[in-house]
């Protein structure tokens, strides 16, 4: 394995612009492909951890607490020079049973932290409770409550309480659809947009996932739907899916976009992030500007940036 990233091209001063990952790299990942389980999850830890070696934010507050539960924790990525700068909230996937806003032994998610403070943000990485314990709408009530803790804190840490853009990935992006929805409260008046990867928005349409169900239940799903408020938020919405994705979420994208044209005549901003499995879309994001994908020109982190910058 070459394990070294490599510039794709340089700026007339000679500076690295892109960089692509490894081909070695992005062969493995194309040879998981669809393939979704705890050999394949660490199968994309192992590849991918080792490139992230030695980088991480100039600052990072951990495990601050914005509500009562031990699942209420965040850890702030910032620069002790910040002021005023964008706030990118990130929920991490799990599921909807597991996961966390950093992974022992590993620097998942600090790199989305690091990517939010590399881009001229302050990155702030939460978690929130689990089911089958905690069930529908317990994480959009979290997410909710850790955004309100953000627009109360954000100055302390260098960012700007106005400019708050929520972030989730897999379980996580469904957490932050349902709280964009309007089922954890209302939205906080400083969020200014949302980044939807994988997600999971209308249980109604695909009952059958079995980690779902442990968090929607099997009753009234139309009414945990986020797909109503999606279409009705004012709010700019990036949405993405891997290339080599789980069928599930193709399909849960192709609801989330018949629907989004049904009732506004046109699709969101929707990217489907070449040569990327489930989770490699994720756990890339810094490496190559960046995600997994050498036909996307500067990888999804570009795109991400590009919304971003538009908030």
């Amino acid at each position: 394995m070459e394990g070294r990233l490599r510039p794709a091209a340089t700026d007339r001063q000679g500076r690295d612009v892109a960089i692509q990952l490894p081909e070695d790299i992005l062969d493995e990942l194309r040879r998981v492909g669809r393939r979704f389980d705890s050999e394949t999850i660490q199968a994309a830890y192992d590849l991918l951890a080792p490139l992230h070696e030695g980088r991480e934010a100039p600052r990072v507050v951990c495990d601050l607490a914005y509500g009562p539960d031990p699942r209420h924790r965040l850890d702030v990525h910032t620069d002790p020079a910040a002021t005023g700068r964008p706030v990118l909230v990130f929920v991490h996937g799990g599921g909807f049973v597991g996961g966390d806003k950093k992974r022992e032994g590993y620097p998942f998610y600090d790199n989305v932290g690091r990517w939010a403070t590399d881009h001229g943000l302050v990155g702030v990485t939460t978690t929130y409770r689990l089911a089958p314990a905690h069930t529908w709408p317990a994480a959009a009530e979290d997410v909710a409550a850790a955004v309100r803790w953000v627009a109360e804190h954000a100055e302390e840490y260098g960012g700007d309480p106005r400019r708050i853009i929520v972030m989730g990935q897999s379980a996580g992006a469904a957490h932050v659809a349902s709280y964009i929805a309007g089922h954890g409260g209302p939205v906080a008046d400083g969020v200014t947009g949302a980044v939807l990867m994988s997600g999971y928005y209308d249980p109604a349409s695909d009952p059958g996932d079995e980690m779902a169900r442990s968090y929607f239940g099997v009753d009234d799903l139309p009414a945990k739907s986020a797909l109503a408020g999606l279409v009705a938020s004012p709010l700019p919405l990036l949405f993405a899916v891997a290339e080599l994705d789980v069928p599930l979420f193709h399909r849960q994208a192709v609801v989330l976009l018949d629907a989004m044209l049904a009732a506004t005549g046109v699709t969101p901003l929707f990217v489907t992030i070449p040569d990327a499995t489930h989770l490699s879309e994720i756990l890339a994001l810094g490496l190559d500007g960046s995600s997994v994908g050498t036909r996307l020109d500067g990888g999804f982190g570009d795109v991400l940036a590009g919304f971003v910058g538009r908030l």
